[in-house]
């Protein structure tokens, strides 16, 4: 992964070990870029503390029968906004899929000003392959640099599957 000529996708090895970096404990919500944060299923239900650090959209990539069913309803009697994707964590499931849509939903919060909360049950395979996305398809980063960007504030693993599919998406963008 030199910076000396073209860009190409590294193998699913290299990647990573750009994964587990950051050296501090873990916490249950953290912001990975301005105005993103990724966060588990506690920090999802913690209403008070997503209030508390302004957070305007909900992004649960465990919901319905997957994992940690939230739902629009569970945050009724809140301002915010709900997207639910029904992903299960495992390297057999296809996530990409919902790559434009949770990386559309997380641009229409950023670009309004709010901040959304990405969850999944651990805060560390769907809720971070969400992300990646998202920075790679809206911020137009690599996916190398999106791993970067995102590990130095969160020790994340995207599942195997979850990595091969996010490296498909790189290559299709560059």
């Amino acid at each position: 992964m030199s910076d000396e000529g073209p860009y190409k996708t590294p193998p699913a090895c290299e990647l990573q070990r750009l994964l587990w970096v950051k050296k501090v404990g873990r916490e249950h919500m953290d912001e990975v870029w301005p105005r993103i944060y990724i966060g588990d299923m506690y920090a999802a239900k913690d209403k008070r503390a997503l209030q508390s650090n302004g957070i305007s959209h909900v992004l649960n990539a465990a919901h319905g029968k997957y994992n940690v069913n939230t739902g629009a309803e569970f945050y009724g009697d809140t301002d915010i906004t709900y997207h639910g994707v029904e992903a299960c964590d495992a390297p057999s499931f296809d996530m990409s899929p919902f790559f434009h849509s949770a990386a559309d939903f997380i641009k229409s919060c950023v670009d309004g000003g709010g901040k959304v909360l990405v969850h999944c049950a651990m805060g560390l395979s769907r809720s971070s392959t969400l992300v990646l996305a998202y920075l790679m398809l809206h911020e137009g980063v690599t996916l190398v640099d999106a791993i970067k960007a995102v590990a130095v504030n969160r020790n994340i693993c995207p599942n195997d599957g979850f990595l091969e599919q996010l490296r498909h998406l790189d290559q299709k963008l560059h």
